[in-house]
């Protein structure tokens, strides 16, 4: 009976034990608070439909001004497919390219058009990022190289928001020279710093380099390879996943984002790396995305959530076919959402990001994706699941 007794009792002592061990670990789950991210669903209606039998190639750029008015930019007949696009042009009414800049309002609406060769300045060899200033001009890159038709796209053009002609910035066909202060080496992406009156240029696809300029001249006033290093043209060869990683960019250097706390968030992109630097190209940190994806690589473009502190960072992989949700300052993925595919919120090289004032994204493709797709946010909710796929719209 003794001994029975002392079994019941050190039975009924190790349940209370774990139970008091789960109790204080629930405890503990609770006080720590669910990891946070915006959350977003596809608008499979924006925008409306191109009129004049009008088709997309590929759409190269996405910029949003601050009437939330959007403004994309794609390469038009160069990229679309003869047989099955353009070449309707020859037996019906569909299709033809549209012009190379369009301007939607919030609502999907087409209001302007414009774009292409004129006086006074040199229309990129294969267009190239879109990008709008605080005063509502349109600054366009290039990254066509030389062949027997083209020089290399080696500057950069400024525009009014309906197209009138502002600047030329740097001497079209000039040869690679990330050193250079006179030229540009096939710009992927501008982006601007209104505090500072400065603009940050991804140079890009022939050079390896930030460079940062003057708004007001288009001079150019300092720049930086990778880890701030002097850049360097040197060929390091293809990445490899498993060697040490290069002190210096690869092409293409893919976006440069200044942040509102004096931040410059730098697409290495065929690195699979984040650079973060300060204003003078002083390199403070970095962070790997999908070290081992090859090829085009996984860090294609930069957007920030438009919070007073720019909380979230939205990172567009165009390989993988996602939206990457990352905290800015942390440079941690908390979730992701998109797939590869063709239905509204998939992907097929998603090339270009940006968003709006009231948070939504807006995402452009590449090669055949020949896109722009509207990602409306829906707040900010506790992460469920890593992976969110598909967001397609709740019923």
């Amino acid at each position: 009976m003794r001994r029975r007794t002392l079994l019941i009792t050190g039975a009924l002592g190790a349940a209370i034990l774990t139970l008091a061990v789960g109790q204080s670990r629930l405890v503990a789950s609770l006080a720590q608070p669910a990891v946070q991210a915006p959350v977003f669903e596809v608008d499979p209606f924006w925008p409306k439909p191109l009129p004049n039998g009008w088709v997309l190639g590929s759409t190269i750029g996405v910029g949003v001004d601050a009437r939330d008015h959007v403004y994309i930019i794609h390469r038009g007949g160069a990229t679309l497919n003869a047989r099955t696009e353009a070449g309707y042009a020859l037996v019906g009414p569909c299709c033809t390219a549209a012009p190379p800049v369009l301007e939607f309002d919030p609502e999907g609406n087409l209001v302007n058009s414009w774009g292409g060769p004129g006086d006074g300045y040199t229309w990129p060899g294969s267009n190239h990022g879109i990008s709008i200033d605080p005063m509502g001009n349109v600054w366009i890159g290039g990254n066509g190289a030389r062949d027997s038709v083209n020089a290399a796209d080696s500057h950069i053009l400024k525009f009014t928001r309906d197209g009138r002609f502002l600047q030329q910035i740097g001497v079209p066909g000039r040869a690679t020279d990330s050193r250079s202060l006179e030229a540009f080496g096939r710009v992927a992406k501008v982006a601007f710093d209104p505090s500072q009156n400065e603009v940050y240029v991804a140079d890009g696809y022939g050079n390896k380099r930030v460079a940062v300029l003057d708004m007001a001249t288009g001079r150019i006033k300092r720049f930086w390879g990778a880890y701030g290093n002097a850049p360097s043209d040197s060929n390091y060869g293809p990445y490899d996943p498993d060697k040490p990683l290069i002190p210096q960019f690869r092409n293409p250097v893919h976006c440069a984002e200044p942040s509102v706390d004096g931040l410059i968030y730098v697409c290495d992109r065929p690195n699979n790396r984040i650079q973060v630097f300060r204003r003078d190209g002083t390199f403070v940190k970095e962070v790997r995305v999908a070290p081992r994806t090859r090829g085009d690589g996984a860090v294609w473009d930069i957007a920030f959530s438009r919070d007073a502190q720019q909380k979230y960072l939205y990172l567009a992989d165009g390989k993988n076919e996602r939206i990457y949700v990352m905290d800015r300052q942390s440079l941690e993925i908390l979730t992701m959402f998109g797939d590869g595919g063709r239905q509204p919120g998939q992907f097929f090289a998603v090339h270009s990001i940006a968003t709006d004032s009231k948070g939504n994204i807006f995402t452009t493709e590449t090669y055949e994706g020949k896109r722009v797709q509207r990602f409306v946010y829906k707040g900010v909710r506790p992460v469920t699941r890593r992976d969110q796929g598909t967001p397609w719209p709740s019923r």
